[in-house]
């Protein structure tokens, strides 16, 4: 018959709750004496029974490991402070940078809030223009025609004025060692 699986939850009744210390403990000190054994290698573990004893098991002894522990921590104190600090920098970055992304999303949303109103609107402005258009007799659409065609063109020379004026900004903002000539 094999074991079973047990929940891993604290035991409510207090003698088995001891009990049940007791024997995990004496299995815990024996697989580190184990692992010692097997790896070569120095171990030390503490563990405090429920009523707050403390119980060790060291190879080759707790203080000594304590000891050497300490001495090494304390060494690496420095490098610790300032991965500490490091990576306090960084996790104000990182929320920095998810602040930006967050309000960059709710102007998303607005500005496709907008467009769809703005679609809507655009749809209702089509069909009310084509109603007035279709009401309208030859000459008043030969009047028409002049001014979409003058609107037409004053829009096509208004692009071409921003694109000009862009280029400008844009060239008045490049670096200056790019177009600076040679005195050779």
């Amino acid at each position: 018959m094999g074991r079973r699986k047990l929940e891993m939850k604290t035991i409510a009744n207090n003698s088995s709750r001891l009990v049940t210390f007791s024997k995990r403990r004496s299995g815990l000190f024996k697989k580190a004496n184990e692992i010692s054994t097997l790896c070569a290698t120095e171990v030390a573990i503490v563990v405090f029974s429920p009523g707050g004893k403390p119980f060790s098991f060291g190879q080759p002894n707790v203080e000594k490991l304590v000891h050497l522990f300490q001495k090494k921590n304390r060494q690496h104190q420095h490098f610790d402070d300032f991965t500490l600090s490091t990576a306090k920098i960084n996790r104000e970055r990182i929320n920095k940078l998810n602040q930006k992304v967050i309000d960059l999303e709710a102007k998303i949303e607005i500005e496709n809030r907008r467009s769809k109103m703005l679609e809507e609107q655009q749809g209702k402005c089509k069909f009310e223009i084509k109603q007035l258009i279709e009401e309208l007799d030859l000459d008043q659409l030969l009047k028409l025609q002049k001014k979409l065609q003058h609107l037409f063109e004053e829009s096509t020379r208004r692009v071409k004025e921003h694109e000009a004026s862009n280029s400008l900004l844009l060239l008045a903002n490049a670096s200056p060692s790019k177009f600076e000539l040679s005195n050779g």
